[in-house]
């Protein structure tokens, strides 16, 4: 019989996040497939757990990968984990996962810690859904395109970032978003956790270089004001005067025109015509 892949959130920060369920498929597993073996030992050893570790990263898991869908099939067990928080969430295992799935492998996630939940949870700007980002790209170019395409959303953008590109990337996010207030959380559930709630420009004149990876969530672009439908009938109006009477179109045709382009019927455009010349417009 084939044996499970585990995807098991393991803590942030403090190692007593860490779930009952969690501790007891770590024991179980054949192996566990750990980003940072030395890092994953410290949890293990905390809890008294023996299971051995093989190392699963960006940069070997292609590599690794059909091996362990082998043990799998085999009948093992594996445990896949990243350094802390939730594996595949702007960490490595997702190949590892889909070769799972490909194969016909039972895949059974172990919910629990997340550094994104965590800072969304603890910030005020969640509600109603929130949009996790990632990590920005490093590059100045390509990280002003990637904000760029953020700039407008509407829900709270959850994003990462590295200490020592923190700066950079809040100094383009304030060209680019506005002086936006920002959650920004670092050491999670540590001694030294930071969760700190301020416009960029605060954010900007207080960091200072740290350890630890940060967690931003971005306040939200206002909603875009309702269209002003008076307006645009008046705009419909005039717009069919000139089309009419300056570029001597026939009414059917201007008609048709301004309906694809104003999103009406054109019975709708019609009457709204109709009705601006009953009343003198």
């Amino acid at each position: 019989m084939p044996g499970t892949l585990y995807v098991v959130a393991t803590p942030i920060g403090n190692l007593e996040d860490v779930t009952l369920r969690a501790l007891r498929i770590l024991r179980e597993v054949s192996v566990i497939a750990a980003e940072d073996t030395r890092r994953t030992s410290r949890l293990l050893q905390h809890y008294s757990i023996s299971t051995p570790t093989t190392s699963l990263h960006a940069h070997n898991e292609a590599g690794k990968t059909p091996s362990l869908i082998a043990r799998l099939q085999g009948g093992e067990s594996i445990a896949v984990v990243s350094d802390a928080g939730t594996p595949v969430v702007s960490d490595p295992g997702a190949r590892l996962i889909a070769a799972a799935h490909d194969a016909g492998l039972r895949v059974e996630p172990v919910p629990g810690p997340s550094a994104a939940l965590a800072v969304i949870s603890g910030s005020g700007f969640g509600g109603d859904g929130f949009v996790f980002a990632g990590f920005p790209p490093a590059r100045s170019g390509a990280r002003a395109e990637w904000l760029s395409k953020l700039a407008k959303e509407t829900r709270p953008v959850v994003l990462y970032e590295a200490p020592h590109r923190i700066r950079q990337t809040l100094e383009a996010m304030i060209t680019i978003l506005g002086d936006r207030i920002v959650a920004l959380g670092r050491e999670l559930t540590k001694i030294h956790e930071e969760l700190v709630i301020r416009p960029i420009s605060g954010h900007l004149g207080a960091i200072v270089a740290g350890k630890g990876e940060y967690t931003l969530v971005v306040q939200p672009a206002a909603d875009p004001e309702p269209p002003d439908v008076k307006s645009l009938d008046d705009a419909i109006v005039t717009e069919f005067g000139h089309l009419t009477d300056t570029e001597g179109q026939p009414r059917r045709a201007a008609i048709k025109q301004l309906a694809k382009k104003y999103g009406r019927g054109a019975r709708e455009v019609y009457a709204l015509i109709e009705a601006s010349r009953d009343s003198g417009e």
